[in-house]
């Protein structure tokens, strides 16, 4: 395959293109004034999108000699396009997607003409990484969208068109590629457009272009192609020089804060990136959370001081007056205050193997704030086939569903298509730290606004000093018939004889009232824990020592627990008796039901029990005897 020539002024000069390890930073020093357009390219696995981006940079001229060497060393070794070059080695690096031709992981590739400069990212095609693809069109302002001429849109492909749209990708090129092996059919080319049309018809796109290419053959990437004289539109590279992308419109100016630089006692000031709109020095700027005001009296960056900040913009804001903020809170202009909600309706892509369910807490990260949330209510998921709206109990992997969250406090926030800093988030696993979730806003629940905490007069405190004692909560965790209600009831009786007010919260006692309409499925078991955790801080908000006997099988649950009761005033006890003697006691005939097949979700038969790893006080009722155990738990536990 011989490669296109390049003029003797080219060869007289250093090349052109940008060497693919060039960092973004030193590409947008290198511009020269040029804009640059951010693109991905998605579609189904095999469609050939490596390829394209290989091709465009050797048609393009981009490769230098070194890379073009090593491309054809890489190619002869493993022999996937015979003996022509594999353009898709340029930008498939991990050893596994040359050894399985597939991508896995997002391949970053800068390059350069004479009209603009670009990043393009190719993105894997398999649903089992559609996180990645997500994360490249969060930014991107045009997705080339393959699809293969032999084949039409298949679901990979809708789905990526819809992520385009949720991720507010405004323009999209529909790349009907490999159409050397339709005979370059013209019929082929309208129905597949005519068919993607019919689809993305509700999406929020600026403009569809649709584009028949061969990226193996390079038919239409930077030349019009001969064999396809019937197409009069632009070629790819064309497109990508001269379509205009309209920024977004500076809006309302959002400085999250980053974190306060302090270097010595004579300075101090909020760094960070401007996220939207403008500031200028002289403005007057708002807390969000805490509504406290001052002036902008500096803007200081690495280079001196700059009299505005833009978009984009990292800087550090010195003010005229000392005010209470630091990373997490949100500046804006006085005059232009930013909203707050602890109860929001979102459109959520989950990412994470394991189901999310109802009522389970994760960590959540919105610019720069973070917190606790949970899902309160599954919408409904959306079917990327047809669109259509289905009802489901609980989050799957790779699925898309708009969802309604509480917040553990309130947080600014904008809808997605207002703000993309303000609008997305994500949420993150709060045992394991893995990103569970991406999340776009879509606006605030009205009861939100309608629900204001109210300060009351009497506070723990003082309860407690009229009890005579701290309250506490005792949780205890174990396997049924580990002998947890007899142990709490006992140790209730003991503390009652000391004179301690107490209360016993009991996994039977409660499911009969308070979670009667729970049953025993995964994402119940993790509301009735919410539920209970829920009452048990309240009545430790009025001084009294709480014991809970509840399976509580999840980790997670626990640890929610803990976290929303407060470290110091949580005890997690685990009766850590072996399920072969609790299956012996077998005091209520569940285990019996159980390995009948009638009871398909019990705790350490046919749903997992998962074991604290560090519980400040472990009893075994098997070896312990009730008196021990009590013992145990007022040395332990109540000390």
């Amino acid at each position: 395959m011989a490669r296109p020539k390049k003029s003797r002024a080219a060869q007289s000069q250093p090349p052109r293109g940008i060497h693919p390890l060039t960092s973004l930073e030193t590409l947008q020093r290198q511009q020269d004034g040029q804009d640059l357009l951010r693109v991905i390219t998605c579609g189904n696995v095999d469609d050939g999108k490596s390829t394209l981006i290989g091709r465009l940079l050797w048609q393009s001229q981009q490769l230098l000699d070194d890379q073009l060497d090593s491309l054809q060393r890489e190619s002869r070794k493993f022999g996937t396009q015979g003996e022509q070059i594999d353009f898709a080695l340029l930008v498939d690096g991990l050893s596994a997607e040359r050894e399985q031709g597939i991508t896995i992981d997002i391949a970053y590739r800068f390059f350069g003409t004479s009209q603009r400069r670009f990043i393009i990212a190719d993105t894997p095609g398999h649903q089992q990484y559609t996180r990645n693809m997500v994360t490249a069109a969060s930014t991107a302002d045009v997705a080339v969208l393959l699809v293969d001429a032999r084949n039409g849109l298949q679901t990979q492909t809708r789905r990526h068109a819809f992520l385009a749209s949720l991720m507010g990708v405004s323009r999209i090129v529909l790349a009907i590629n490999k159409m050397d092996l339709v005979g370059y059919a013209q019929d082929v080319f309208t129905r597949i457009s005519e068919d993607f049309a019919a689809f993305s018809a509700t999406f929020k796109f600026a403009g569809v272009t649709a584009i028949p290419l061969s990226a193996l053959k390079g038919d239409n990437l930077c030349e019009r192609s001969p064999n396809m004289a019937w197409y009069a539109g632009p070629t790819l590279l064309g497109y990508l020089e001269t379509v205009k992308i309209e920024l977004p419109a500076a809006d309302k100016p959002v400085f999250p804060v980053q974190w306060v630089n302090r270097p010595d006692a004579s300075f101090r000031g909020f760094s960070g990136t401007v996220a939207q709109g403008a500031l200028s020095v002289g403005d007057e700027i708002r807390v969000s959370a805490s509504g406290q005001t001052s002036r902008i009296a500096e803007i200081v960056t690495m280079d001196g001081s700059l009299p505005r900040a833009a978009r984009g913009d990292a800087v550090t804001l010195r003010l005229a007056s000392e005010i209470d903020a630091s990373r997490g809170d949100i500046l804006s202009l006085a005059k232009a205050p930013l909203e707050l909600t602890d109860q929001l309706e979102a459109t959520l892509i989950w990412t994470d193997p394991e189901p999310g369910l109802v009522g389970r807490s994760y960590h959540i990260k919105l610019a720069t704030q973070s917190g606790a949330a949970s899902v309160t209510k599954i919408k409904h998921e959306i079917d990327v086939n047809t669109l259509a709206h289905h009802a489901i109990n609980q989050l799957t992997l790779n699925s898309i569903t708009v969802c309604t969250l509480a917040l553990s406090k309130p947080m600014v926030f904008e809808n997605y298509g207002t703000s993309k800093p303000l609008g997305s988030f994500i949420l993150i696993d709060r045992y394991t730290n893995a990103t569970v979730a991406i999340g776009m806003v879509r606006h605030s629940l009205r009861r939100a606004q309608n629900v204001h905490k109210q300060a009351l007069s009497i506070n723990r405190a003082a309860r407690e000093k009229l009890n005579g004692h701290r309250g506490k909560v005792i949780w205890l965790t174990g396997l049924s018939g580990a002998g947890k209600s007899s142990i709490a009831n006992a140790l209730e009786v003991a503390l009652h004889a000391e004179g301690k007010r107490t209360y016993l919260l009991d996994g039977d006692n409660v499911r009969q009232g308070l979670n009667r309409d729970l049953g025993f499925t995964d994402a119940d078991r993790v509301e009735n824990i919410r539920r209970i955790a829920e009452v048990a801080k309240l009545m430790l908000d009025a001084g009294m020592i709480v014991i809970t006997a509840f399976i509580s099988p999840f980790r997670r649950e626990r640890e929610m627990a803990r976290e929303l009761i407060g470290s110091d005033n949580f005890v997690e006890a685990y009766i850590s008796t072996p399920l072969a003697v609790c299956e012996q006691r077998d005091p209520k005939g569940l285990y019996k039901k159980a390995r009948a097949g009638q009871l398909p979700n019990m705790s350490g038969i046919g749903s997992p029990y998962e074991a604290p790893l560090a519980p400040q006080v472990t009893i075994d009722s098997g070896q312990q005897t009730i008196e021990q155990s009590v013992a145990l738990l007022m040395q332990e536990g109540l000390a």
